[in-house]
């Protein structure tokens, strides 16, 4: 295990600012998560700690030694990219080998670590076959293989299960994070993806324009947002943004319930929701519609799960209500989160 710090970190590409002047620093064995939309420069400051990118200024550290300048094969590191990056020509033994062939392993210890990793990814018996004869699960087993083969200090991932499809992207993505709790390699991971982001985030660096804009814990990150950004970025649907002067009173969707459902759950605050769309989706219901005077509405949404069994009808007004403990509260002009609410 080991620990990776960047200190004022900052890559240009010409007039474009991709990482701005960054500090972050990761806890032994913890699998990180880099998030934001593209262009926020997630996969420039992975691939700058990789040493695939060399910073326009600052240092990264690796188990405590500056690296900025070293070349990634003395970093103890291993990469997984978005896409795979298999050798088509070669076996499946032959491209999980491969990093062990290049640093001169004998035979023997060559053969004993493919197998372990092959065990650890269940891939025995793909080991004689090419690329192009596996799935996409399967070639992202593999290249995961050839990663850990050289038991690196540090676990680099840009993206790699965004090939999958939804259903095998979310056992891969149990999978993955089992592994990594498994062999306690510290980890740091790329996505756009929320879900992804809050499964297999011990902790989430969210991202923008190149900037840190929260780190925390996927809990800290859904409940405390530090500004309205992360309130609108995480969480599908989105955190409900309600302007009131220099203030913006935000809530989740799932805490915004028929006011009737609320008795006993403490103070609220009622608002009249005038309903123009439900979308029924199984599991829960999605409401939309405004609140406010009609002049001045604002549209909000509604998480209502499968339990709630209310009729809810689309041109009809009803009374709903949020918890005030759920409230969070946004200064208008900074977008940052204050503990003082609307006057």
């Amino acid at each position: 295990m080991a620990r990776v710090e960047v200190r004022g970190i900052s890559k240009l590409f010409g007039e474009v600012r991709a990482v701005d002047n960054v500090d972050l620093e990761t806890v032994e064995g913890e699998f990180l998560v880099l998030l934001g939309p593209s262009g926020c420069g997630k996969t420039t400051l992975l691939r700058m700690i990789a040493g695939i990118e060399e910073p326009t200024a600052g240092d990264i550290l690796i188990e405590e030694q500056v690296v900025t300048n070293l070349p990634p094969r003395t970093r103890n590191i291993a990469m997984v990219f978005q896409s795979y990056a298999l050798y088509p020509h070669m076996t499946v033994y032959r491209n999980i080998a491969f990093p062990l062939r290049t640093r001169g392993v004998d035979k023997a210890t060559i053969k004993e670590k493919v197998e372990w990793a092959a065990g650890m990814f269940g891939i025995e018996r793909l080991l004689d076959r090419k690329p192009r004869q596996l799935s996409g699960g399967e070639r992202q087993r593999v290249a995961l293989a050839r990663a850990m083969v050289r038991e690196p200090s540090v676990f680099l991932l840009d993206e790699p299960l965004s090939n999958l499809d939804a259903i095998l992207r979310a056992s891969a993505r149990e999978e993955l994070r089992q592994f990594q709790k498994r062999v306690g390699v510290t980890t740091i991971y790329v996505t756009h993806d929320q879900v992804e982001a809050m499964g297999l985030g011990d902790r989430i660096v969210v991202m923008r324009k190149g900037k840190i804009r929260q780190v925390g814990t996927p809990m800290e990150i859904y409940h405390w947002p530090a500004d309205t950004f992360v309130a609108t970025f995480v969480g599908s649907p989105p955190m409900n943004l309600l302007g009131v002067g220099d203030i913006l009173t935000g809530f989740r969707p799932e805490t915004f319930l028929p006011a009737e459902l609320m008795t006993g759950v403490g103070d609220v605050v009622t608002y009249p929701f005038e309903v123009t769309w439900t979308e029924y989706l199984g599991a829960e219901r999605l409401v939309y519609g405004n609140v406010g005077e009609t002049s001045h509405a604002r549209h909000v949404v509604s998480r209502l799960p499968g339990s709630v069994t209310l009729a809810i009808d689309t041109g009809k007004t009803y009374s709903f209500a949020v918890p005030r403990r759920d409230l969070r509260f946004f200064d208008r002009e900074s977008g940052l989160r204050t503990d003082r609410g609307p006057a």
